[in-house]
């Protein structure tokens, strides 16, 4: 069974089986997120963004159009996405850059990910990075700029 708490606002969008989605998150129309999904308190997503199975996505964190979050992802709280590389106020992109996080990865507390960047299968980022790259599966980054300490396999 699907839970959305009382005090959410949430358009018409898809979400799956048995997601819970807490107190003063906000999701925009068209937006997709998954089964078994945990969208915290004080979140936000946005109407061009999908959240595949079993994602976890902690408390204050913005997931903006151009965001695709695979199956078994960790977000961690005041994790900063990003889909503008030059963003200008009143200024707005026909399309946004894809941003991909794949099956499995965790992301630690307050990192940043720049627009368009991909966080591979089952890496691990960690707390208060800055990902101007792509992270490559099975990966530990950490830093600012973050750069690959080891690998998981």
């Amino acid at each position: 069974m699907t839970f959305i708490h009382a005090k959410s606002d949430v358009g018409k969008c898809s979400i799956g089986a048995g997601s819970s989605i807490w107190q003063y998150v906000v999701i925009l129309d068209g937006a997709k997120i998954g089964k078994d999904c945990n969208i915290c308190a004080h979140c936000l997503v946005e109407g061009a963004v999908i959240i595949g199975d079993r994602v976890t996505i902690k408390s204050g964190v913005y997931v903006w159009d151009g965001v695709i979050i695979s199956d078994d992802v960790f977000v961690g709280p005041s994790v900063t996405f990003t889909n503008d590389i030059f963003p200008r106020s009143k200024k707005h992109l026909e399309s946004y850059p894809k941003t991909k996080i794949e099956k499995g990865a965790s992301i630690g507390a307050n990192a940043t990910l720049l627009a368009g960047i991909t966080v591979g299968e089952n890496s691990m980022v960690g707390a208060g990075s800055v990902v101007v790259k792509d992270v490559p599966s099975d990966a530990v980054v950490a830093g600012n700029p973050a750069k690959i300490l080891r690998y998981l396999k």
